[in-house]
């Protein structure tokens, strides 16, 4: 799923096409992308024509599209959701299911999604943030963001590293490309456990989360196929700068021993086993 890096490519997009725009038409073309709008696709059109669209927000990997009127629309892009903007009379995507047109006749926003776990909802007085989302915690972009705060509720958790990184109620945005690559340059193995750890060493794995994610972002994020792409349509290429996530059989940068790939919450965690040894207390 996208993660930081990857979502904000987007809003970056989002921001150079659509902020100012006046909406003319939403045409709903599967009703899934909008089941979370209870009233249905036809409210969900009806409610966005004549809005106008501020400047595109995000937390975490949740995007919205403020609305000056002052509720928004809330997307979440899951595993294959594609902001795509193109010139009106453009061939549709294979998997088209959201067209926003404009007042002003230009181009449009497209919302793409092969495998529909994806969505995009209205959010009545979510211009500032969405309700359904508050209680995401900020994210290390945030311009609020307290590192403090985030130091404090990681070493409360009394669970595993990782797991706690990937809890985005303790710090929003980070997923598992990114936290396997943090605790990586942070030396940390991902079974830490939280309430062992000195604060250094929380601020620590924030830092270098941080690190990662920016050298992401620079790049475009991360693409290992074509289901994530900016609103143009391009690829990110971060991967060609992951050191452990993916590797498995390849040297660490470091010490040249081989990386492992381990089960972990239905999913895998790369490490190297001897920059990352398994620690004397660790939560699974």
């Amino acid at each position: 799923m996208p993660e930081l890096p990857e979502v904000e490519v987007v809003r970056r997009g989002l921001a150079e096409f659509t902020t100012g725009r006046t909406i003319d038409t939403v045409e709903v073309l599967h009703p899934r992308p909008v089941r979370r709008h209870l009233a249905g696709p036809e409210d969900f059109a009806s409610r966005l024509k004549g809005q106008v669209l501020a400047e595109p927000a995000r937390r975490g990997k949740y995007l919205w599209l403020p609305l000056t009127s002052g509720d928004a629309v809330l997307a979440h892009l899951g595993m294959s959701g594609q902001f795509r903007v193109q010139p009106s009379g453009a061939p549709d995507e294979p998997h088209l299911r959201v067209r926003f047109r404009f007042a002003d006749g230009g181009g449009e926003v497209r919302f793409v999604d092969q495998r529909m776990f994806g969505g995009l909802s209205y959010a009545e007085g979510g211009a500032e943030l969405p309700a359904e989302i508050a209680h995401i915690a900020r994210d290390p972009f945030d311009p609020l963001f307290d590192p403090d705060s985030a130091v404090a509720k990681l070493r409360r958790r009394r669970t595993g590293l990782k797991r706690a990184l990937l809890d985005q109620t303790v710090v929003s945005g980070i997923g598992n490309i990114y936290a396997d690559e943090a605790l990586w340059r942070a030396k940390l193995h991902y079974a830490r456990a939280t309430e062992t750890m000195k604060p250094f060493q929380a601020k620590e794995i924030l830092a270098q989360a941080y690190a990662v994610m920016s050298e992401a972002l620079i790049v475009g994020g991360t693409s290992f196929d074509a289901l994530y792409v900016n609103v143009n349509g391009e690829s990110g290429y971060f991967e060609r700068g992951l050191n452990v996530y993916g590797q498995e059989g390849s040297p660490c940068p470091r010490d040249g021993r081989p990386i492992r790939r381990e089960p972990f919450m239905n999913r895998s965690s790369y490490r190297c086993p001897r920059c990352q040894p398994v620690p004397r207390h660790v939560r699974w």
